[in-house]
This record gives structure tokens, sequence and C-alpha cells, in this order.
């Protein structure tokens, strides 16, 4: 038994502005066009579906069940049209994007958010990796673009800089037994334990800070890292935007130095050079260059 979507359109639309006028006018169909629509339905499944005894239409039970389901076949069958159109205007369904650890996420989240509410025939594939799991995923043409910080001699890549990111060496005040001062060495510090991130690369690749022999605890994240390092669980290098408050209010305390210093690393929007783009990652890309 077929049925077209013009009959379950009009059957749709005559619930939903309950009279055959009205769903003639919202449809711009004529009302018998929309009463012949409706009734080749009921007499094709021989029963009726609509309650014609009250001023305004309703439903038999029969209809209530037919109505469910034509409602679900409508939204994928108007999913199907916008998919269609966006591949005759050459636009992408989805996009991927993959948002590094050090990355001051609420920021970046704002900047999407805007984006993406102006696009929203785009799906947004959004993930978060941590140190080298964002350069694989775009080196492997599993994301379209990553907000990480990269090799910027690596050919292979072509970015847009969109700010930096300063971290530095902190803990929790009396965490160390010992007077924290300049002359703090890595050896010193060899017999206190080392909170890391573990890497999300499926082959991870260097590590950041990390100081060789000594007892670590190792997180996910940079917020579990920070956790633990409030707590006076151990010590590590953060990103100073997420431990700025922390600094001010004496919960934790910089071990920087001579041996242990702060760093800066450029963040960027990041993308495969050279790999063919449709006009709403450009248009991602652009985006994130001015806003910057």
């Amino acid at each position: 038994m077929v049925f077209s979507l013009h009959e379950l359109a009009c059957l749709d639309a005559v619930i939903a502005e309950g009279s055959f006028q009205a769903a003639a006018e919202k449809l711009h169909r004529t009302h018998p066009a929309v009463h012949a629509a409706v009734k080749n339905l009921e007499q094709r499944l021989g029963v009726a579906l609509l309650d014609r005894s009250q001023y305004r239409v309703g439903l038999t039970p029969a209809g209530e069940a037919f109505r469910r389901q034509a409602a679900t076949v409508l939204r994928e069958a108007a999913a199907l049209e916008t998919l269609g159109l966006q591949l005759s205007q050459g636009e992408e369904t989805d996009l991927r994007v993959v948002v590094g650890d050090l990355t001051p996420t609420e920021e970046v989240l704002r900047r999407l958010k805007r984006f993406f509410k102006a696009h929203p025939k785009t799906r947004l594939h959004l993930h978060f990796e941590v140190i080298g799991g964002p350069w694989e995923r775009l080196l492997a043409e599993e994301a379209d673009l990553i907000i990480h910080h990269i090799d910027k001699s690596d050919a292979r890549f072509e970015w847009v800089d969109l700010g930096t990111v300063t971290l530095l060496p902190v803990t929790a005040p009396g965490f160390l037994a010992e007077a924290v001062t300049r002359d703090l060495t890595p050896g010193q510090m060899r017999a206190y334990v080392q909170v890391i991130i573990r890497d999300t690369a499926r082959q991870p690749g260097r590590d950041y800070f990390v100081i060789k022999d000594a007892p670590s605890w190792t997180v996910a994240d940079q917020h579990t890292k920070q956790a633990l390092i409030v707590q006076g669980m151990g010590w590590g290098h953060m990103p100073l935007h997420l431990v700025e408050k922390e600094l001010r209010t004496g919960k934790l305390i910089s071990l920087e130095g001579r041996h242990f210093k702060r760093s800066k690393l450029d963040l960027v929007a990041a993308r495969l050079r050279g790999r063919p783009v449709g006009p709403v990652a450009r248009a991602l890309w652009s985006y994130l260059a001015e806003a910057k």
C-alpha cells in the first residue's frame, strides 16, 4: 500500500489547523484538493481517519495511530529535502571540529554557537582531545578543523592564530616538604607526585614537562588535573586561565624559578593544507580568523 507525501501532508495539516479550509490555505492548495487527498487515504486504508462529528475536525483512534507514523515520514522527507538542497548547493551536511585540552573552552564554545546558529543545516560533531589527539585526528582526516596548538613548521598544516595560552607549574601550599624557592630543581621534585594528562592519541608522542621516574597521577583532562592539585595531591603545569583565581586566593602557588618556567603556546585553528573544503567550512575558517 503506497501513500503520497501530498496525502500525508494534507492529513497532518487538517489536524494541525482544525479544518480543511485552513489546511488548504496553509498548503497553498484548494479545499477540494485537500479533501480528496484525505478521502483517498481513508478509502485505501478502509478506515475512517478523521472524526467529523465536531466543529473542529479531530482524529479517530485509527487516525491517531496513523498520524503518528505519518509525522515520522514527513519529518524524514523534510530532512531528505534539506539534504538534497545542501548537496545541490555544495554545502556540507556535517562538520567535525576537535578542541584541544589547553583551549579556553567557554570562549571557543561561544564562538561555535554563534557560527552554527547562522548555519543550522550543517550539523556540528564536536570532540575534545588531549595532547596529540587533535593532531592525530586531523592527519587521519577524522576532523575537518582543530583548535589546539601545532608545530607551525609542519607543512601539512595551515592555520590562523587565535591567541596564546600560558602554562605554569603550580601546587597547593604545604604540598612540598621544603620551602618553595626559585632554585627548586627537577631532582628535588622527583620525590613528589606529578599530575599528568593521558594522551588521547592512539600513538602517543612526546611528554610535556614530565619528570622521569617521578611518581604520578594520570588523569583524562585539565579540570580533573586542576582539582587534584588544589586538593594537595600533586603538582603540575596548568593553563593560566584555569588557575588564575586559585593563584589570587592562595589556593595554589607558582613553582616558577630558574628550572621551572612558565611557557606560552600559540592557540590556532588548523586544517590540512590543500584538502578540499566546502562553503560552510570556508565560512567557519574565515569567521574564526576574524573573531580572534
